[in-house]
C-alpha cells in the first residue's frame, strides 16, 4: 500500500499533495524520489539521493533528559530537499512540526526534538509502524541561515518483530516450558497496546476460555536503553495493559498476574539493535 502524509500547514494553508509535489520533479537530481512514506515540502527539489542498507544514529531523549544516539540498522533513505524559492519556505520551526504532525497522523509518535534557536535549525527524531515495517526518521535544517535553505529527511526501514500465535500454540508452549515469549510492539516509552497487540490479547483471551483451571503471570521486559528504574516501571505498565486487555475480554482478574522486570533479565546482547529487539519482550508464565 503506498502511503503518503498529507502535512497541515497553518502559515501557508497548503496541503502536500502529488500534484504539488510534481511541480518540483523537473529540478530533483537523476534517479531520485520522494520515499513512499512522506511527501517533500511543497516547492521544493531533491539536491542528494541515497538508498541502501545501511546505519543511521537516531538522537534519542533518555527518561532523564539525557540525549543519546541510537544506531538504527536497515535500508535506508537519505535525501536532501533545498528550497526553490526563500519567499515561501518553510521556517524551521514550521518544518518540524509539519513533519511531526505528519507521522502522528498515521500512528507514529516523537521520541526527540531540539527546537530550532539562532544559528540552528532545529531536529527530530519520530518512529511509526506502518506495512509490518518499523520506520524511524529523522529530520533537521542542514544549512541554516542563509537566503534558501534546505533539510535533509532521513528514513530507516527495520522489518519488525511481529508475533502473533494462536491459542492452541500458547498452549502447547505453556504445557510444554512452563511460558511462552512473544513479541508485541509498543512506541517508545509508552503501554499502550497497539493492533498485534490486541491481536496477541485475543489469542490469550482464547487460550484462557479454552483452560478453564489455568492461570498466568504477564511479565514485560525492556532492553537497557534508559534507566533501570525507568524500565521496571515502563515493563510493569506493558504487563498490566495486557492484563487490563484481557480481563475486558472477559477473564476473571484472579487468574492473572502482572510483573515488571525491565531490563534484569536480557535473553540477547543489548549491545546490538537485534539483541535489543529481542529483549524488550512479553512473556506468559505458567502459575
Amino acid at each position: 500500500m503506498r502511503m503518503y502524509s498529507r502535512f497541515d500547514l497553518p502559515l501557508t494553508g497548503l496541503l502536500v499533495c502529488s500534484v504539488l509535489v510534481g511541480t518540483a520533479m523537473a529540478d530533483d537530481i537523476a534517479g531520485s524520489r520522494d520515499h513512499p512514506l512522506l511527501d517533500r515540502y511543497p516547492d521544493s527539489r531533491i539536491t542528494e539521493y541515497q538508498r541502501g542498507y545501511d546505519a543511521i544514529e537516531f538522537p534519542i531523549a533518555k527518561a532523564d533528559g539525557e540525549v543519546e544516539q541510537r544506531r538504527i540498522e536497515g535500508d535506508t533513505t537519505v535525501i536532501r530537499y533545498f528550497y526553490n524559492n526563500a519567499e515561501t519556505q518553510a521556517s524551521p520551526l514550521q518544518l518540524l512540526r509539519n513533519y511531526q504532525n505528519a507521522i502522528k497522523a498515521i500512528g507514529g509518535s516523537l521520541v526527540y526534538e531540539r527546537l530550532p534557536v539562532d544559528g540552528d535549525g532545529g531536529e527530530t527524531t519520530m518512529t511509526v509502524d506502518a506495512n509490518g515495517k518499523s520506520f524511524w526518521i529523522k529530520v533537521g535544517q542542514d544549512i541554516y541561515g542563509v537566503p534558501t535553505q534546505n533539510y535533509v529527511l532521513s528514513i530507516v526501514e527495520v522489518a519488525a518483530m511481529i508475533q502473533v500465535v494462536k491459542a492452541n500454540q500458547l498452549w502447547d508452549e505453556l504445557d510444554k516450558n512452563g511460558f511462552v515469549t512473544l513479541y508485541i510492539n509498543f512506541d517508545t516509552g509508552k503501554a499502550e497496546l497497539k493492533a498485534d497487540g490486541e491481536a496477541a490479547v485475543v489469542e490469550i483471551v482464547a487460550l484462557l476460555k479454552a483452560q478453564a483451571t489455568l492461570k498466568i503471570s504477564v511479565e514485560g521486559h525492556t532492553d537497557n536503553v534508559g534507566s533501570a528504574e525507568s524500565n521496571k516501571l515502563l515493563s510493569q505498565a506493558r504487563a498490566q495493559s495486557v492484563v487490563d486487555a484481557v480481563i475486558a475480554g472477559g477473564v476473571q482478574g484472579a487468574r492473572l498476574q502482572a510483573r515488571g522486570y525491565g531490563q534484569e533479565s536480557p535473553i540477547a546482547d543489548n549491545r546490538t539493535d537485534d539483541g535489543r529487539a529481542k529483549n524488550r519482550r512479553v512473556e506468559l508464565v505458567k502459575l
